[in-house]
């Protein structure tokens, strides 16, 4: 055993504590539109030129492009003229709104909603309930209607979770070879990102969103197009409304959000739907069988405490929810991403 000098505990502690001022830093770059100005230049520019187009303070933007820079986020050139800054690689991929793989609505949602919650979190622990009220003044008996308490908070929380199946979507999707189901419902899939992923994988597919009515309706004027015919929707509550007969169903990041007893009596449910030989897919960040980590999923936990009624769970603790509504054959894969896939048969 080391003694304590041989653990640097405030380099650990500064990173830590830091950690909050790190994400403000990326929110704040993606909300004035730094990233997106850069890529739209076509060259690096001044802090007082992009001061200057956002309409912000030039002593403030300097100071926020510099700790871009530390973060890896901008690059930085000197010239005769001065500092000149530029977007780096993943910052153009991930952090601008035009790109195919952009996470902005996602830091949006986190910045804007979930810090809200998250300054709540001491009282989420002593309490042992999410902080809807007072964050926002609302109940938070029903987490989807505190989520969905405006058209625009819904807008924000779909957006947010495209932005998500954009880049993890094919990697829960190919971890199992899902072509022999053809008919699929993707239950609370949202904007259908997702569903858009998996007919581009399995292109034999068609993908039914199951979401309630106010969902769909935004899915079909916002981010699914006519023209995508191998995606229908289906508007309902799957926990008060009847699920229709599919050879797959798909609940991706759908039982973290609840307490065992609903997600049994939601997928007790699907069972009884499914057709002979199909099953359900979860796609869900699955914890350590001792719960050491991953460290992501642990702090996915701890947003789920503050924002909802559920988890995360270790693979074992899903194939138990599985086994108690029936289904069998009940295989897991880790991605080694940020979402991993069980697959239960019936």
């Amino acid at each position: 055993m080391g003694s304590t000098e041989d653990l640097d505990y405030p380099q650990i502690i500064v990173q830590y504590s830091n950690g909050f001022l790190i994400s403000k830093v990326m929110f704040t770059a993606c909300e004035l539109g730094v990233f997106d100005l850069l890529l739209e230049s076509g060259k690096p520019l001044s802090s007082d030129a992009i001061a200057a187009h956002l309409g912000a303070s030039t002593m403030g933007m300097e100071r926020l492009l510099d700790a871009c820079v530390g973060l890896k986020l901008l690059a930085l050139e000197m010239t005769q003229e001065g500092a000149l800054y530029r977007n780096t690689e993943i910052s153009n991929i991930y952090l601008t709104k035009s790109s195919p793989k952009s996470q902005y609505h996602i830091m949006m949602y986190y910045s804007n909603t979930v810090y809200l919650c998250w300054q709540y979190l001491a009282d989420a622990v002593r309490e042992g309930r999410n902080q809807y009220e007072r964050a926002f003044g609302i109940s938070s008996k029903d987490p989807f209607g505190a989520m969905y308490r405006s058209d625009e908070e819904m807008l924000k929380f779909m957006a947010g979770q495209n932005s998500v199946w954009s880049i993890c979507g094919r990697d829960v999707l190919a971890a199992f070879d899902l072509s022999p189901f053809m008919q699929i419902y993707d239950l609370g899939g949202g904007g259908g990102a997702l569903a858009r992923e998996c007919v581009s994988l399995y292109p034999n597919s068609t993908v039914t969103i199951y979401d309630l009515p106010k969902v769909v309706q935004v899915a079909k004027e916002r981010f699914v197009s006519p023209e995508e015919r191998q995606i229908a929707f289906h508007e309902g509550d799957f926990f008060i409304d009847s699920i229709p007969e599919a050879e797959l169903y798909i609940l991706s990041k759908i039982l973290h959000d609840w307490d065992d007893d609903k997600c049994k009596q939601l997928l007790a449910k699907v069972y009884k739907a499914c057709k002979p030989g199909g099953g359900v897919l979860l796609v869900e960040s699955l914890l350590n069988e001792d719960k050491s980590g991953p460290v992501e999923t642990q702090l996915y936990s701890m947003n789920m405490l503050v924002q909802t009624e559920g988890k995360e769970r270790t693979a074992a603790e899903y194939s138990k929810l599985l086994e108690a509504a029936g289904f069998g054959v009940i295989q897991v894969k880790r991605t080694g991403k940020l979402y991993d896939a069980v697959l239960g048969r019936k």
